[in-house]
């Protein structure tokens, strides 16, 4: 089970441009504006101004996403979490805001209106976190 990273972005929400540029930036590591405008132009059906891709990745460096090092003459962003702790925060987050209803008989409904598989994962979720419990105490 992967855990919660110590570091968040600062905020989590991204557009849509802002998530095909941070999966590429996953893709290949660590990327400079050309690299990711070269990328997206390989569909000869899109056009994106270099400007604007300059814009998003900065963008993501104020949300928290990305950092930008200077090596040379170049920048290069690269991510400050992976895509899997990436998966994981928006999955906490969405927890949580699930569970801030509040009310066991809302989340109850909703849980014995799943089907039976996901009836299935939720008990395969509940038997993970009981082992992960379980390690931490013996620990």
């Amino acid at each position: 089970m992967a855990p919660l990273p110590n570091y968040r972005p600062k905020q989590l929400s991204v557009g849509p441009l802002e998530a095909e540029i941070l999966n590429i930036i996953w893709e290949l590591g660590s990327a400079t504006v050309k690299d990711v405008h070269d990328r997206i132009l390989t569909d000869p059906n899109r056009e994106l101004a270099y400007t604007s891709v300059t814009t998003v990745l900065r963008r993501l460096t104020d949300k928290g996403w990305l950092a930008c090092i200077k090596k040379a003459r170049a920048y290069y962003w690269q991510p400050l979490v992976t895509k899997q702790q990436a998966d994981v925060i928006r999955a906490h987050e969405q927890l949580q805001r699930f569970l801030a209803v509040g009310n066991p008989d809302v989340i109850a409904a909703f849980a014995d209106s799943l089907d039976e598989t996901a009836s299935e994962q939720i008990q395969a979720i509940a038997q993970r976190i009981q082992a992960a419990r379980q390690a931490r105490e013996e620990q």
